[in-house]
């Protein structure tokens, strides 16, 4: 038996727009799992520190490039050795996109720690003098 051309060109654009149609229905959660990301960040002297940190994934490198503000919010803390500022955050890239970084006032050296834990595991501490920058990608 012998189909008509044009009949399977009929079938073939319905089977590629019902496979159009399902892609594009499948909720962008399920494309990308989300993962725990937790921000720690602390002093071994007390401290006013700036705090950035990225809590949101952008949609590509050259938004953020264009405008890193955008996507990294900046909060102010007071910490110190028993005074820790966390936060939980859900990233789907963090080997991308995770990050904290916090400095100090000019002219105090506190001691600025950070530690970047994702889904429970440590990836990434730092410390120095003034500030410190937690990412699991080099900048």
């Amino acid at each position: 038996m012998k189909f008509p051309t044009t009949l399977l060109r009929l079938v073939s654009v319905s089977v590629l727009a019902a496979s159009a149609i399902a892609g594009a229905s499948v909720p962008a959660s399920a494309q990308a799992p989300l993962h725990n990301v937790k921000y720690t960040v602390f002093a071994e002297g007390p401290a006013y520190l700036d705090i950035y940190y990225r809590d949101i994934d952008p949609p590509n490198w050259g938004d953020y490039s264009h405008n890193p503000y955008v996507y990294t919010p900046k909060v102010n803390a007071d910490v110190g050795p028993d005074q820790q500022w966390n936060l939980d955050v859900q990233l789907a890239n963090p080997e991308d996109w995770a990050m904290v970084v916090a400095r100090g006032e000019p002219g105090l050296s506190p001691n600025v720690h950070c530690v970047l834990a994702v889904d429970g595991v440590v990836v990434k501490t730092h410390q120095g003098p003034k500030g410190a920058l937690c990412s699991i990608r080099n900048w």
